[in-house]
């Protein structure tokens, strides 16, 4: 049995025999309000894995350097490792969420450019929302490092949209993070899944994402099967070349 190396809120991270290489294993847990609200849902772990796997080598396919090297089974992949940066990087496309609450924006407002914000990754502190100055005096990143970040970033957030807008969904916003291996490369870490993006139906604005477990307005498993399923036909089109 594998030595586990840490254990989050949904995943739980182990070392394998060699130094440079980590297993992650999604978990069933579902959180929100920073952990307050918790639960189990049968299933969802492997929903999330899958779903990031195929959205990690869509990036990987356009040239977006990512942590993953394979989906081992259907709850595990293997990576590179990496030390992450204590930052929670998030992009907003459209209004919602804590956005509003604190700006007092109405919902659902399509920004003309998307918004980067970051947020130092402390729990002590309840993830506090920094800037790039902010980011320099803690010395949690180095200017050269947070400029890839940002741009990687928005590469990504273009890639997200258009893949998604494939499915008919669109892309609200979205939380990521990066790593930093030995060697100095930057790669994007973590997952993309429901959980960490909130998706909008084109066509009638219904959530598909986890705000239906943070509201109680639908069923999770169901939600993220429907979304998985719209990526899945979405991937049979393209490669009938539909």
């Amino acid at each position: 049995m594998a030595e586990l190396l840490y254990e989050g809120k949904a995943k739980q991270v182990y070392l394998t025999d060699k130094e440079d290489e980590y297993i992650i294993h999604y978990k069933d847990d579902a959180t929100a309000g920073n952990g307050v609200k918790h639960e189990q849902f049968a299933g969802k772990g492997v929903l999330n894995n899958t779903m990031s796997c195929i959205i990690f080598d869509m990036l990987e396919e356009a040239g977006i350097k990512t942590h993953m090297i394979e989906k081992i089974n259907e709850r595990d992949i293997r990576v590179k490792k990496v030390e992450i940066f204590p930052l929670e990087i998030i992009v907003r496309n459209i209004t919602t969420g804590s956005f509003c609450k604190r700006l007092g924006v109405s919902e659902g407002v399509t920004l003309d450019e998307p918004i980067f914000e970051m947020s130092y990754k402390n729990d002590e502190y309840g993830d506090p929302l920094i800037n790039d100055d902010h980011a320099m005096a803690l010395k949690l990143v180095t200017r050269e490092e947070l400029t890839y970040i940002k741009e990687t970033t928005l590469k990504i957030n273009e890639l997200l949209k258009d893949f998604f807008l494939s499915t008919n969904l669109k892309l609200v916003d979205f939380k990521i993070e990066f790593g930093k291996t030995k060697d100095g490369d930057i790669l994007l870490a973590d997952e993309i899944s429901p959980d960490s993006c909130r998706l909008w139906d084109v066509d009638t604005n219904q959530k598909y994402d986890k705000d239906v477990f943070r509201q109680d307005i639908g069923n999770l498993i169901e939600t993220y099967k429907a979304v998985l399923a719209r990526m899945e036909k979405n991937n049979k089109e393209i490669n009938n070349g539909l």
